[in-house]
């Protein structure tokens, strides 16, 4: 080896005893200051460790109260956006018996005869009954000479039973009810028998 290179070594080698030496004392500088917040910890008075331990409790509470809060709003602006949206679907649905509507009377001004019209108004009717239908709305069906129950349909007046096994039975249907799956979203007005 030359002499430069051996002068070269012999400095990196004092360099990285330096840097070893002043880790070292680092690491013991660290030791001793954690020891002595340690004991400064340890030498802290009650009262002011139930004053931190208060503080953090405090902070902890605030931030679950703000979520809370955030949470609470978020599901309530959630709620009203699916309310206002809630019938869009069957609006969709409805637009296409509109139009029908709208074309048969622009044929009706034209048409004479009474059948044709009759049967387009009936076509329309049918398409509007099923588009309810594929929604879950049915309406309620053969309730004359049944008797009357009050939680689906809504008796608007009595009339003298024309027969005495007609008695608080159904005599007429003035008004026709609907169901929506199981629930009764329109009740039935119906005419019946004292």
């Amino acid at each position: 080896m030359t002499k430069k290179k051996k002068v070269e070594k012999e400095i990196n080698e004092q360099e990285l005893n330096e840097e070893i030496l002043v880790e070292n004392e680092s690491a013991e500088n660290e030791e001793e200051n954690s020891q002595t917040e340690e004991n400064l910890e340890e030498e802290v008075s009650p009262e002011v460790k139930l004053e931190k331990e208060v503080a953090e409790l405090k902070e902890k509470y605030l931030r679950l109260y703000s979520d809370f809060e955030n949470f609470r709003k978020r599901t309530a602006k959630e709620r009203i956006d699916m309310i206002s949206t809630a019938s869009e679907e069957v609006l969709i649905d409805l637009l296409p018996a509109v139009d029908d509507f709208e074309r048969a009377f622009k044929a009706n001004e034209k048409e004479e005869d009474g059948s044709k019209v009759l049967e387009g108004n009936q076509i329309v009717f049918e398409k509007l009954l099923k588009i309810l239908k594929s929604k879950g709305l049915t309406p309620m069906e053969d309730m004359i000479g049944k008797p009357f129950d009050a939680d689906t349909q809504e008796a608007i007046t009595q009339i003298p039973a024309p027969s005495e096994d007609m008695k608080g039975m159904v005599i007429d249907v003035i008004e026709k009810g609907y169901t929506l799956g199981d629930k009764v979203v329109r009740f039935a007005k119906v005419v019946t028998g004292a």
